[in-house]
């Protein structure tokens, strides 16, 4: 039942951190919060999936563990997943399969 949990918790934080960093949300509420967050901390922080997914695996490794080192273990667990899970579902740029690079 604890792997089944932390999956579900793992797909919660990818799918709001993605919520917050890649969306524009319900009514365009999520686009007003990062365009009055502006280009400071918190600006920065909602553009970058992999800045926003720490904080919010935060409350989720702090609800799992029980003891300190083991939510602090989950916390970085957590976010880690969500970062994979990003990168296995963000769209690649080298849609045609062409390298980067050119032979003379």
């Amino acid at each position: 039942m604890e792997i089944f949990l932390f999956i579900v918790y793992a797909l919660a934080v990818w799918r709001i951190t993605h919520l917050f960093s890649k969306e524009d949300g319900p009514f365009d509420m999520i686009y007003s919060i990062r365009k009055k967050a502006g280009d400071g901390f918190f600006g920065k922080l909602l553009d970058c999936f992999y800045c926003s997914s720490v904080w919010v695996a935060l409350p989720f490794g702090l609800c799992f563990g029980n003891r300190w080192f083991e939510k602090l273990l989950y916390w970085a667990a957590f976010s880690g997943a969500a970062c994979l899970m990003e990168q296995a579902t963000a769209k690649d740029d080298n849609s045609n399969n062409t390298p980067g690079y050119k032979e003379d």
